[in-house]
């Protein structure tokens, strides 16, 4: 009996690792993609305008947790540009798997902004973003990606030199 748990076991094993990895890569991709695109969807009212919350929330709301203390972000504004523009063109990336190692590098370090502002967000939101994060800076995209694409563009075998 605990030879066929076993076995069981090993089978079932086998046949989940048979999924193709860059399903998985993909599946992380859109899955850290999704909130920080809608995040950057509310900080917009148009092209390149702020929306009105989103000045307001940099301005006068978000704070700098940092050894206790509470700072008032430096240049509140060029900050709610800049993580609106990211908040857009980083999920886009990575639905494309272009740039991914970059675009996960972009997404960690507004992670760990946000967290310094939310710090009560580490286990339910920030921790699963950064490690989504880390695993597509160290994975990359996989195959069904733009990062693919290219670089079977771009690298070519080199021809056997006949001697």
């Amino acid at each position: 009996m605990l030879h066929r748990l076993v076995q069981l076991y090993q089978d079932t094993d086998r046949l989940i690792a048979a999924i193709p990895p860059s399903i998985g890569l993909l599946a992380l991709r859109l899955a850290l993609a999704i909130p920080f695109w809608r995040s950057g969807l509310t900080k917009w009212d148009g092209w390149f305008s702020l929306s009105s919350g989103a000045r307001y929330l940099f301005e006068q709301e978000f704070k700098l947790h940092i050894f206790g203390q509470a700072f008032a972000y430096p240049a509140p504004l060029l900050a709610a540009f800049l993580a609106g523009i990211g908040e857009l063109v980083l999920p886009v990336l990575l639905v494309l798997g272009l740039g991914t190692r970059l675009a996960g590098l972009g997404i960690l370090l507004m992670t760990l902004v946000i967290q310094l502002t939310i710090p009560d967000g580490l286990v339910n939101f920030h921790l699963p973003w950064a490690a989504m994060a880390l695993g597509l800076m160290a994975f990359g995209a996989g195959r069904l990606s733009l990062d693919a694409l290219l670089t079977r563009a771009w690298v070519r075998p080199v021809p056997a030199r006949q001697g």
